[in-house]
């Protein structure tokens, strides 16, 4: 976090814990998926008043419980104000709403203003400053910390943390090397709104900002905008990581086909007949459960949606890397119809 506490009132949840009386999970699962928040209410403009907080919109130790396979927060700051320095060995990505200022990581200095998207690394000590005289600050956080805590990846703390004073165990301080890969050091740390395209694909107008694809030193979050136009839609897919979206413009819904399961021979899905409806609107953080059918629909005719998406990349690593893609955006067949790719053709 950006300030972290030398002790907090009570235990934080740092990692949710999974319990059951029975080996199948069905059940929790639907009962988890009957009551989860899908739309959170969380709207950045409402924290433009030059204080320096950190606002939980989605982490383990939130109730109603979401998700923990990410997280995401806003971070303030203040006019010509820095938060303390800190450490963890997860990484975050960045996504700055509004104002300008720098980060410092392990003593270099990166600077970013509204529209950027910003790594922080893994292992890093880091802080950020609002460079404006002016105005305050406000960043979107995604990451994926608690993977990094189940892990066993624990080594985390406030400037200054090390092996008391009088323990001899330990040697003097060397480089962190094991965590310094060359390839990855070579990783920009911000991306620049001009640094990566718009691209047409089935799913709709889309601008990756993390991505194995992307050069930025981000290794476990998937991010990219999405800008539905007035009155249109994204496709339509299925896939089985979970996924959240801020709302950045625009108004609009969801509609969600969750998916069920029957184990016989093999694994077969059985899809809910009729979908659940959710409405949005910017300042909204949305919540699409793992392992369902989701299509976004932008319901202003006069202005796009714009949204800021992130998923764990991890799914992609063990076996989930699959989206089924069941229906296109209407640009993406505009585009495939059109004379020139018939020409082309």
């Amino acid at each position: 976090m950006a300030n972290p506490p030398p002790r907090y009132d009570k235990p934080r949840v740092f990692v949710k814990s999974i319990a059951s009386e029975t080996y199948s999970l069905s059940e929790a699962r639907r009962q988890h998926l009957s009551s989860v928040p899908r739309v959170i209410r969380k709207d950045h403009h409402d924290y433009l008043d030059g204080k320096a907080r950190e606002k939980n919109i989605i982490s383990p130790v939130n109730e109603p419980f979401v998700t923990q396979s990410l997280q995401a927060h806003f971070v303030t700051l203040p006019p010509a104000a820095r938060d303390k320095g800190h450490g963890h060995q997860n990484e975050a990505f960045f996504y700055i709403l509004e104002g300008r200022g720098f980060d410092m990581h392990d003593g270099v200095r990166y600077d970013w203003e509204k529209g950027d998207a910003v790594a922080v690394h893994n292992d890093s000590v880091h802080w950020h400053n609002n460079e404006d005289p002016d105005h305050g600050v406000v960043i979107l956080v995604m990451k994926a910390k608690p993977l990094w805590l189940f892990l066993g990846l624990h080594q985390q703390g406030p400037l200054g943390t090390s092996p008391s004073a009088g323990d001899d165990r330990w040697g003097p301080p060397v480089e962190w090397s094991v965590i310094r890969d060359p390839q990855d050091v070579r990783l920009k740390k911000v991306i620049k709104p001009n640094d990566t395209p718009w691209q047409t694909t089935p799913h709709g107008r889309i601008r990756l900002l993390a991505d194995a694809s992307v050069p930025l030193r981000v290794k476990a979050i998937d991010v990219q905008l999405h800008e539905i136009a007035p009155g249109s839609r994204s496709g339509k897919q299925w896939q089985v990581a979970d996924e959240i979206f801020y709302v950045l413009e625009g108004r609009g819904y969801d509609l969600h086909w969750d998916v069920d399961v029957d184990i016989t021979d093999r694994y077969y899905a059985r899809i809910a007949k009729q979908p659940s409806r959710w409405e949005w609107q910017a300042g909204d953080m949305v919540y699409i459960p793992h392992n369902t059918i989701h299509q976004h629909f932008s319901a202003d005719p006069a202005h796009p949606a714009k949204l800021i998406c992130g998923t764990n990349r991890i799914y992609k690593q063990i076996g989930y890397a699959r989206v089924e893609q069941l229906e296109n955006a209407p640009e993406f067949d505009s585009l495939q119809e059109s004379p020139l790719t018939a020409a082309r053709a």
